[in-house]
């Protein structure tokens, strides 16, 4: 498909590239992700360890989840990769904590993400490993020291101060 434009005051504004988005071509696009964060009831909140085969933030500690797909929703996603990563097959009981941007510091774009959460009676037993090299419930005051990944060194430490949070433990 070729790209449609709109010559705006000497400037050539792409309308629509050959994937359907209105990025410029050679400009990364964002992405839209989707992840969860499981609490227990001891308060501990589920994380994945990557491996050092992922292709973002490689042998670091992040939330659970991934990229939205074409035509999907970001609750959609939530439940789909909960259930990619953990085994876990939920189709209720997640709600929305954080629909917000964060933006790596090599990327040149923000991605979109919605972040939620749940409370749990499940175990680490409970949680099948489908991507990562663990995923486990991990105790709040040693979570700031982890590896995190970048976008989870934004929001794990907000949703650790949050009101959410402090209503899940209680």
């Amino acid at each position: 498909m070729a790209v449609v434009s709109l010559r705006v005051t000497e400037r050539v504004v792409p309308l629509t590239s050959e994937n359907g988005s209105n990025e410029r071509p050679g400009e990364a696009r964002a992405m839209r992700l989707s992840t969860i964060l499981l609490v227990d009831v001891r308060g501990w909140v589920l994380l994945q360890e990557r491996d050092e085969y992922a292709p973002i933030a490689p042998n670091q500690w992040g939330m659970v989840g991934g990229r939205v797909e074409d035509g999907e929703t970001f609750e959609q996603a939530a439940y789909r990769e909960l259930a990619e990563e953990t085994g876990l097959q939920w189709t209720t009981g997640l709600s929305l904590w954080r629909d917000g941007h964060f933006r790596y510091s090599h990327a040149a774009t923000a991605n979109h993400y919605n972040v939620w959460t749940a409370n749990t009676t499940l175990s680490d037993e409970d949680i099948v490993l489908g991507e990562g090299r663990q995923i486990i419930f991990v105790e709040p005051s040693a979570i700031l020291s982890l590896g995190l990944s970048e976008s989870s060194a934004f929001f794990l430490p907000q949703f650790l101060q949050s009101e959410v949070y402090r209503a899940m433990r209680d």
